[in-house]
């Protein structure tokens, strides 16, 4: 159970070094590569920036039970 959270704390710190790095900085970020920055302005950000923050929310909620999982196997053994 252990390698397997350890697994999955490397697997998804990864990912979110990659998911928060193509998020928009100042100049732009996903939404401009693919689209040339085209939003609407309803909606205040591009289809593929909310998705990219969903993303982003759901493998960080990941990681986050990954390093609690591990700091409760810690403490018990």
């Amino acid at each position: 159970m252990e390698l397997a959270l350890q697994i999955g704390l490397i697997v998804t710190s990864l990912l979110l070094i990659l998911l928060v790095l193509l998020h928009r900085g100042r100049g732009g970020g996903l939404s401009s590569l693919f689209g040339g920055g085209m939003q609407s302005s309803l909606s205040g950000s591009s289809v593929a920036e909310k998705n990219l923050d969903r993303a982003t929310l759901f493998i960080g909620a990941i990681w986050l039970i990954c390093v609690i999982g591990l700091g409760l196997l810690i403490k018990v053994a």
